[in-house]
């Protein structure tokens, strides 16, 4: 299930819960530098710019430089597309 966490308090009891009932997680950070992320929520053609999204870019940076991309398969996403992310995210899982 997609589910955004940046707080790793919260993300170990989400994670630790659903290893205790034998739920397997595959753990996927979709990554982008700051500036790509700033110009996809500036230009996003179906929301518009958002404050919301914007405001979590600093807590994204810095979940990602202390522990996020070291608890993850991290997809940099960058110079890719939706659909090449996805293929990378399948091959993984299916261990292509």
């Amino acid at each position: 299930m997609p589910m955004t966490v940046l707080v790793e308090p919260y993300w170990r009891e989400i994670s630790d819960g659903l290893t205790e009932h034998g739920i397997p997680i595959r753990h996927f950070v979709l990554h982008a530098d700051q500036a790509t992320l700033r110009d996809r929520i500036q230009n996003d053609q179906d929301l518009g710019p958002s404050a919301f999204r914007f405001a979590y870019l600093e807590p994204y940076a810095e979940a990602a430089r202390t522990w996020l991309h070291n608890d993850a398969e991290v997809i940099d996403t960058t110079d890719i597309t939706p659909h090449q992310a996805a293929r990378q995210i399948v091959d993984s899982v299916l261990g292509r």
